[in-house]
């Protein structure tokens, strides 16, 4: 990835020039208009870069020769499509500001340092002249985590763009740990560890268009967690530049010298310091990989295997659940591209089988050497067919594998036939996990049917189990609804807030790994209480005493 913006959609997800995923004469049009009981689906185009006029930029000429100094001429934005790609990140609610043109948020300039050194010179120059500063690698972030807030009505903001900075430092494969700079891309980093033979295994699904940095800011999770561990799990030490210098955490396989401050960065948003550079674990490269498909009956059955399979210690890279909605859904919206035999044939066997009402996919990936993928594929099916699961094979594993980063391809073109695309997650103890599914999955729908554009319209909730732990699991909702054109913002609010809500009544964490950001600072002070959110603002307080890194996210 080069700091050539233009080449990617300021306005929307992947390469300007990619191909439509859904365009104008796709078969899979009628059946969302029929699915949402919609009369028609209007156009509704984004605006044209052309037709967005931005404001002059705040920082002064004074500042902008300063910056220039620190990281060169060509490494200093602030021309409008610079200013309007960082503006905000990727979710559906940032996007509809970012799509109308309302870019009053963007940034005054965007600065891309190439070492550790010119970040911490960069901050030094923001404090002396209070600068905001707002990091940023791929911003993908759905929660509006790197949105560029200012910390006052008229001071300027700067955004820190990371992806300059791609070295892979050191690969030590005695310790399996790598030295990496923070704003490398997902498939740069990979291509350069698996040149090694070994692998993070980290695959979000913003994997082609998120960093390192981003995935330890946000406490990510890849797919194959189950394997890899998510961010704080696989986070050895980082480097951060503060304004009170730079800041390296503990760089040990175990300590009982107090808490492990590692636990700080993750997740910490940009709020503490900019990442610089991180130690990771890294493992072999998997000799085999098996990606198979079950049908359970019901949610339930599925649940219980998940479960299973984490009690029994089985080394799964990867158990995902869908429940009926879902495995609905994406039959559905497959089968409508592909004829409708198949899926009538489909349907005949089901029935046949007992599978006819409500059927739930699960997906359970195993990935390692041939006797060990041999051996827990034998133990995962057996568990998975004691509850009456029926064994798919690996079609439908392969197929998933395949297509793991194409979801946010579909959303654009949704988005311009007035629809909307949005996702939430949580996570909760096993003996919660259907109970809140069908808590969030009530609130998303009443919500939805409270705000529809006509008579008869309806939205869509879909869930599913996307990672697991011993003590519970993560549930991930996708939701689909028609948008009401003359009050998109205050429609998503009322939808967030209704789900967010049902989430903290019901147990559940507010997220799992998009990260906290803006749309989740307001139900931060019931999880962590007040005693916990007094911590980390002392901590904010002592690394950036004049609060100039990311304001508005994670402390609100």
């Amino acid at each position: 990835m080069t700091i050539d913006r233009t080449t990617l959609r300021w306005n929307g997800w992947g390469p300007v020039a990619q191909e439509n995923a859904l365009p104008d004469k796709a078969p899979q049009w009628e059946w969302i208009r029929e699915t949402l009981g919609l009369s028609h689906l209007p156009k509704t185009p984004a605006l044209h870069m052309n037709e967005i006029r931005l404001a002059p930029t705040r920082l002064t000429e004074d500042q902008q020769e300063k910056l220039a100094a620190i990281v060169g001429e060509n490494q200093l934005r602030v021309d409008d499509y610079e200013r309007a790609f960082h503006a905000r990140g990727k979710s559906y609610h940032d996007l509809l500001y970012v799509r109308a043109g309302k870019l009053d948020m963007a940034p005054d300039g965007v600065v891309y340092p190439r070492a550790a050194d010119e970040v911490m010179s960069v901050m030094k120059l923001a404090q002396e002249e209070d600068i905001t500063l707002v990091p940023f690698g791929g911003g993908s972030s759905v929660v509006g985590g790197v949105n560029a807030l200012a910390k006052s009505l008229d001071g300027a903001v700067l955004t820190v763009d990371m992806t300059m900075m791609t070295r892979v430092i050191r690969i030590d494969k005695v310790s399996m740990t790598a030295r990496i700079e923070a704003g490398i891309y997902g498939p740069a980093l990979e291509e350069q560890l698996q040149n090694h033979g070994v692998t993070l295994g980290h695959y979000p699904q913003s994997f082609e268009f998120s960093t390192l940095g981003g995935w330890i800011a946000a406490r990510g999770a890849g797919q194959q967690s189950n394997r890899y561990g998510k961010a704080e799990k696989w986070l050895v030490n980082a480097k951060l530049a503060t304004p009170e210098g730079f800041w390296e955490t503990e760089d040990f396989p175990a300590s009982a010298a107090g808490p492990n401050l590692n636990q700080l960065v993750a997740g910490s948003e940009g709020t503490l310091g900019i990442i610089c550079e991180a130690t990771v674990k890294v493992h072999e490269l998997p000799a085999r990989k098996d990606y198979r498909g079950y049908l359970f009956k019901n949610f339930e059955a599925g649940v219980e295997v998940a479960r299973r399979i984490n009690h029994a210690d089985i080394p799964v890279a990867m158990v995902r659940l869908s429940d009926a909605d879902e495995t609905h859904f994406f039959q559905k919206f497959s089968s409508s591209s592909s004829g409708g035999l198949k899926s009538k044939l489909q349907e005949m066997f089901l029935k046949a089988r007992g599978f006819a009402h409500g059927p739930c996919l699960m997906l359970i990936g195993l990935e390692g050497d041939k006797e060990t993928v041999l051996w827990a594929q034998a133990q995962t099916e057996a568990i998975a067919k004691a509850e009456g699961a029926m064994a798919l094979g690996t079609g439908p594993g392969r197929k998933w594998y395949e297509g793991r980063f194409h979801s946010p391809y579909s959303r654009d073109p949704m988005l311009d036939r007035g629809l909307a695309v949005d996702t939430l997650e949580t996570s909760t103890h096993w003996s919660n996990i259907v109970a809140l599914r069908d808590k969030v999955t009530a609130a998303i729908s009443k919500a939805m049917d409270e705000n529809v554009p006509e008579q008869g319209a309806r939205g869509i909730v879909m869930a599913h189990v996307s990672h697991s732990y011993p003590d519970g699991a993560s549930l991930y909702f996708t939701f689909v609804f028609p948008r009401q054109l003359d009050r998109e913002v205050e429609q998503w609010q009322a939808i967030k807030r209704a789900a967010s809500d049902a989430i903290e009544a019901g147990h559940g964490t507010i997220s799992h790994h998009h990260g906290v950001g803006t749309d989740h600072a307001p139900w931060m002070l019931e999880e962590k209480g007040e005693i916990g959110m007094g911590t980390l603002k002392a901590v904010k307080e002592k690394l950036d005493p004049k609060g100039i890194l990311n304001p508005g996210k994670l402390l609100g």
